[in-house]
Parts: structure tokens; C-alpha cells; sequence
């Protein structure tokens, strides 16, 4: 078990006066998930007229979750009690007390004194949890003395372990009518050498026979091997000047891993991309040349550039064919780190190494406090089995239902991060996912670390963290001291499910070592390090638009999933699974399901509210200068919950609330993550003219649809 409570340093001003929460009176069908964030309180034989909810908050963060840096949700419970006697009349008693403790009852906790009204307790940072309300002499016992007057129990507690029936439907095979000979099928791109053999099964999880025999409904795909592709080589800094023209080359490249030689893909032979360091409102002109087997483009993710330069294909330009030429015109008019990729088989491309980073440097010299040097990181994962590369669907995304999760886990493309640093060196990490679906939780555990900037420019103030949480196509700033010798571990912590047995556990993956030498920097910046500075610059510019945060939302967006002819197995499973979805599913535990599934029998949906419209048939039109407040709902009520990476192109936003809290440090983005069951408000500053996509950042997710179009005049 976990670490049982944690405080916070804030406060959420709950009082006893009246306040609406999501766990009062009737479900909202537009807001957050009471099915999974509130706990009703059940009142103990013999105690009458007494009532209670428990609605589990998030912490207004720098991210939309609340996670400890060894992977644990952490939730804010605000008890409502109702009808509770004077304690004296029970007995000799004078007060109320909640605890909190594991299914197990042990260990047990107390979360301080409670009453009729609104109470705000400490922090639960628990998989599991069972919440109690007893009668006490005083507030300061330490375990219960007293009668129990409520009990409840967290949403994630209906987790149990398969029961008969489950390994009885576990141990069939598909029907034979279930097609799975794929000769017949057409691939968009042919792949003379591909071939469906097997998904790698987490080691520590057992799977359940039926699992094991899926393969996907579609002709496979992996690029043709040639001899005459060149070996990939590390990225390079280009420093680029306003009036500069980049060339950029996509093409095949031959990588090894574990002793296998992969044919892959890469921008100029390098795997990234080239790193572009380019001066805040510079404009550089990209000439790119297609090199592949199949169509592509080329988005500047973040940049809010002109609108026909984005590298949306069939929106903004024709798909560029093998052979072709396109050449981009860049502006830069905001700070920050962006990335470029491509926006045509994400799920392929991208997967391969078709991305790169851009940093954009800001011509304030206070724009960062100091920092002793920078690393600039792309994050990634890679699907390998004992054949090398896992096939991709060929004219189909598979893993269309939870993601393509890799088991090689990359740091700027390769699968161990080494830096060797100074006692007391402060470094500024520039932090990039760019992975198809898996969202981290990065730490290095014994340095302190602070974050200092989003995607698009700095937060209103430093602050300090255990841990970032970064999902795909989202970047972070932020600064590590180094103040203990020896070696610091960069982590990935994280929580997983064990679906066939209902229980959680935790997964670490060692991205890379930082060695930390007994020599001490000559620099000290251990003042400046120390103090969470202030942005007054990004604060002005922020308050400009505060008058529009409290209005209603102006547009609703409902994000869903429709499903068509999966596997027996499959349909079946995930509604046995679907009676508690986890915030953020951080990691594949259902492989061989998830494999299966493609983008012909799964359909991600993004729904108007209003309209009911979905996904491109979606119409909306902005003027320039509207500032729009958008609210966005991840619906639980579907076969299979998933967070969704929602990007915005060509434009700016700020998230102001995440399941009606309010956030107190803001900065601008152009992606958020949103857990299931939540819902987060935004606010979107319409200053760029044209016909723009918004869609969900997790590769298979687009490639399946969830995407939609909306037009700034």
C-alpha cells in the first residue's frame, strides 16, 4: 500500500455555507462523472436520519491530475454530512471524526474532525480506500473509539477479480466465422515483407487464452527494407535566422535495436529530427521532399503560424506523394518548445521517428530564471517483439481502442539517457511527448525539481513539484538542482490495472541516469533556484482576458467512443471492465485486445453538445478576436473510458478550471489532457484566421476519427 495522506498547500475555501458540487442532487449530463468521483455514505443500523457524500477534487495544478511521483492518484475528499445528532447523544461523546483506510481495514487513519455541512479533508493518496465516520470523546484519538455513524467506499474499490464466468468466456476462441485470413484485403501501402505474428504480453500479468489468439482484421504493414537506406544518426542543432530556408528530407533509415536491425523512418537521416533553434518572430521558409512509400505532411505542432503552412492534409494541403515537394513558409510569433511531425498515418509516421523539435528562443534575457545548461528531451516509446518492429494496420490504425503503448521506452531515440552533471548544477530540461498514446509520469527522485513553462510560453510562477505529468504532443519546462552525489535516476512511475484480477499495480521504467560528480559547480545558483519567481509579463498578459473566465461556456464538446464488430472476447471483456475506468490509463495491460482492435470496428467520437454534430460535420465559425470559453466532457458512460490529448492548431488557450475547480497558476497551451470522467473548461483566444483542426493527440484515436474542423474569419 501507498502512502495514506498527504497535505496540501492550499486550501479550496469549502465551508458550511451552501455550495453546489458535482455530488449534489442530480447527475449534470455535462459534467463530471459522479460515477467515478463521488463516494456515497452509508449510514450504520440504527442511525437514522443521517446522510453524507464524498466528492474526490483533483488539486488545481500545473497538470489536469493529481499524481504522486510513484504513480499514485492523489484526490482532495470534501465530506457532506447531513442530519448527524449531537455527538452527546450517542454517548459520551463530543465530536465527529473521519478516517480513511484500505479494504483490508489497516492500516487506518484519521482525516481530522467533521460535521453537518461542508468539510474539506487532507489529501488521500490510496488505489483503494474505505471512508468512515465515527463518534469520538475527542478529536485527537487515534485510532476509532466510538460507534460507526457512516461508511463508504471509493469507486475504484468495485474492482474485483475475474470470477468463473470471466475464465470461462477467457478460455474460448473466437468463432471460425471470425475472419482473420487478411490476403484478400487491399492495403493502402503494400509491404512485400510484413506479417502478423504476436503482440508482447506484459511479464508480470497473466492473459487469458482467448486474449492470445487475437490478431487484427486488417492486411499488416512495415516498411520494405533497403539495403541502400543509411544508417540513422544522432539529431543535429540547426541554428536558424529570420530569412533562412531549411531542407528537410523524409526518408527510410536502418536502426538496431536489441541486436535487430529495424528499417524505419527519419527527417534528413537523423532520428529526431533535426533540433531548429529559431528567434521569437523570426520567419524561415521549409522545403520538404518526400522520400517515403506512402503520402505525407508535415504540422508545425504549437506554432501558430499561417493557416495554409499547417500540414493538415485535405484541410490546409494535399497530402505531398512519395517523390513529392512542398515547400513551408514558418513564422514564429511565441517563445517555447514546439515539435514538427506528421499529420497522415500518424499512427505509422510518427511511430517511426518522424518528429523533431523546435526551440524558439525568447529575446528577453530574464525569460527563464538561470540555469547552469539545457537538455532538450523527446520522449517516446517503441513496440518490439522477437521479430523486431510489431506490424502497423495497413490501411487501418490498430490498437484503435487504448493506444499503441511501446515496451522500449526512448529518450531522444534512444533507450538509455546518459548526462553527467556537477554537485549543486542546475539544468533546464525541455520536455517533449511525443509518443502515440502513453502518458508519463517523469521524476528524478532526490533532486528537487520546479516547472517553469507549458507549450507555449511560462506560467504565471514557478512552482514546485514530486512530479510532471506529460501526455502526447505536450511540453514542459522545468528546472533541476542537483545537489547530492551519485547517480539520479530520470523515472517513469506509474499505475496500471491488472483487469483480470481487479487490483493495481505500479510499474517503474528507468528513462536514463544522471551522474552527479563530487565536484561543485563554480556557479552558484542556489539563491536564485530557491525563490518560485513571478512572470509579470505572461501575468499582464493573462489579465487581459480575466473578465471572461467565470461566464458560462459558450460551446460543449463531448468526447466518446462508438464500437462495431470487435471480437467476441473483446466486446465481452470490456463491459465486464467498464464498471470503473482509472483517470489515465498509463500503460497497455489488455495487449492483445487493444492489438485487435482497429480503426474499421472503433470510432472516436468528438460531439457538439448543442447540435449533436460529430466530428467533422462539426461546424463552427469564430471571428478573429473572439475569445471563446470551451467546456469539454470525457464521457464515462461508454464501453471503454480513455483520456484524451486534446490539440487545438493555430491557436492559444488557457485551461481555466478542471471539474469546476478553478486553476490558480496559468499558461498558455495548445494541448490538455482530459481524464475520463472530467471535465476542463477553456479558454481560446481566436487570433489566428482560417479553417483549423482540433482532435485528440493519441495517434490511433485521429487515425479513427476523433477530429473535427472549426473556421476563424
Amino acid at each position: 500500500m501507498r502512502t495514506l495522506l498527504a497535505t496540501l498547500p492550499f486550501a479550496l475555501a469549502i465551508t458550511q455555507s451552501p455550495v453546489v458540487s458535482l455530488c449534489d442532487g442530480p447527475a449534470r449530463p455535462l459534467g463530471t462523472s459522479r460515477d467515478l468521483y463521488c463516494i456515497e455514505l452509508i449510514a450504520a443500523p440504527r442511525i437514522n436520519g443521517v446522510s453524507g457524500r464524498v466528492e474526490l477534487l483533483v488539486r488545481p495544478g500545473p497538470f489536469t491530475v493529481d499524481v504522486t511521483a510513484s504513480g499514485v492518484l492523489r484526490f482532495t475528499p470534501v465530506i457532506a454530512l447531513e442530519g448527524l445528532p449531537a455527538p452527546a447523544s450517542l454517548g459520551p461523546y463530543s465530536t465527529y471524526v473521519a478516517w480513511v483506510t484500505t479494504p483490508v481495514m489497516d492500516p487506518m487513519r484519521s482525516l481530522g474532525e467533521v460535521r453537518n455541512g461542508r468539510v474539506q479533508l487532507p489529501a488521500i493518496e490510496l488505489d483503494k480506500f474505505i471512508i468512515l465516520v465515527t463518534a469520538e470523546p475527542s478529536a485527537g484519538v487515534t485510532s476509532p473509539t466510538g460507534p460507526f455513524i457512516l461508511r463508504g467506499a471509493s469507486p475504484s474499490t468495485r474492482l474485483q477479480p475475474a470470477d468463473l464466468m470471466q475464465f470461462t468466456i477467457g478460455a474460448t476462441r473466437e468463432p471460425e466465422s471470425h475472419p482473420m485470413d487478411h490476403e484478400h484485403m487491399t492495403p493502402r501501402v503494400r509491404s512485400d515483407s510484413a506479417r502478423w505474428t504476436t503482440v508482447p504480453m506484459p511479464p508480470d500479468l497473466p492473459m487469458l487464452p482467448a486474449e492470445m489468439t487475437l490478431r487484427p482484421n486488417i492486411a499488416p504493414y512495415l516498411p520494405s527494407a533497403r539495403a541502400s537506406s543509411p544508417v540513422a544518426r544522432p539529431r543535429e542543432l540547426i541554428r536558424l535566422r529570420n530569412g533562412d530556408t531549411l531542407r528537410l528530407r523524409a526518408g527510410l533509415v536502418r536502426r538496431k535495436f536489441k541486436d535487430q536491425t529495424l528499417t524505419m523512418f527519419a527527417f534528413n537521416d537523423q532520428y529526431p529530427g533535426p533540433l531548429l533553434q529559431i528567434p521569437q518572430g523570426a520567419e524561415i521558409t521549409v522545403e520538404l521532399t518526400n522520400a517515403l512509400d506512402q503520402p505525407t505532411t508535415v504540422h508545425w505542432h504549437g506554432v501558430r503560424l499561417d493557416n495554409r503552412f499547417d500540414g493538415t492534409p485535405d484541410l490546409t494541403q494535399k497530402p505531398v506523394p512519395p517523390g513529392g515537394r512542398f515547400t513551408y513558409h514558418l513564422r514564429f510569433p511565441d517563445a517555447g518548445i514546439y515539435w514538427y511531425h506528421p499529420h497522415v498515418r500518424e499512427d505509422v509516421q510518427q511511430e517511426l521517428g518522424l518528429y523533431g523539435n523546435m526551440l524558439v528562443r525568447s529575446p528577453r534575457p530574464d525569460y527563464f530564471s538561470p540555469s547552469h545548461r539545457e537538455e532538450i528531451l523527446m520522449l517516446d516509446d517503441l513496440l518490439l517483439n522477437d521479430d523486431g518492429l510489431v506490424p502497423f494496420g495497413a490501411d487501418a490504425a490498430t490498437h484503435a481502442l487504448m493506444g499503441r503503448f511501446g515496451n522500449v521506452l526512448l529518450v531522444n531515440g534512444e533507450p538509455r539517457y546518459s548526462l553527467s552533471v556537477k554537485k549543486g548544477e542546475v539544468v533546464r530540461f525541455y520536455l517533449t511527448n511525443v509518443s502515440n498514446t502513453r502518458t508519463f509520469n517523469l521524476s528524478f527522485p532526490g533532486a528537487r525539481v520546479k516547472i517553469v513553462a507549458g507549450d507555449v510560453g511560462n506560467f504565471e510562477r514557478e512552482s514546485w513539484l514530486s512530479s510532471v505529468v506529460i501526455a502526447p504532443a505536450e511540453r514542459y519546462v522545468v528546472h533541476v538542482k542537483f545537489d547530492s552525489t551519485g547517480n539520479v535516476p530520470l523515472l517513469n512511475r506509474v499505475q496500471s490495472l491488472d483487469h483480470l484480477f481487479g487490483k493495481f499495480y505500479y510499474e517503474t521504467d528507468t528513462l536514463g541516469i544522471v551522474r552527479v560528480a563530487g565536484e561543485r559547480i563554480e556557479r552558484n545558483l542556489d539563491a536564485t533556484f530557491a525563490r518560485l519567481r513571478e512572470d509579470s509579463a505572461v501575468q499582464r498578459d493573462i489579465e487581459l482576458y480575466r473578465a471572461q473566465f467565470e461566464r458560462t461556456p459558450d460551446k460543449t464538446l463531448v468526447l466518446s467512443v462508438e464500437t462495431n464488430g470487435l471480437p467476441f472476447f473483446t466486446q465481452t471483456m470490456m463491459r465486464l471492465d467498464s464498471i470503473y475506468f482509472t483517470p489515465i490509463e498509463w500503460t497497455g495491460t489488455m495487449p492483445g485486445m487493444n492489438w485487435a482492435s482497429t480503426g474499421r470496428e472503433v470510432r472516436w467520437v468528438v460531439r457538439d453538445a448543442a447540435t449533436g454534430k460529430e466530428n467533422m460535420d462539426i461546424d463552427w465559425s469564430f471571428r478573429r478576436g473572439d475569445v471563446v470559453k470551451i467546456r469539454i466532457v470525457n464521457e464515462r458512460q461508454s464501453i471503454h473510458g480513455m483520456q484524451h490529448p486534446i490539440h487545438i492548431h493555430g491557436q492559444r488557450f488557457l485551461v481555466l478550471a478542471v471539474n469546476d475547480v478553478p486553476t490558480t497558476n496559468r499558461a498558455w497551451k495548445d494541448t490538455v489532457l482530459v481524464p475520463v470522467g472530467f471535465t476542463v473548461d477553456l479558454l481560446l483566444d481566436l487570433s489566428n484566421p482560417g479553417r483549423w483542426m482540433l482532435h485528440c493527440h493519441i495517434a490511433e484515436h485521429l487515425t479513427s476519427m476523433m477530429m473535427m474542423a472549426f473556421t476563424v474569419q
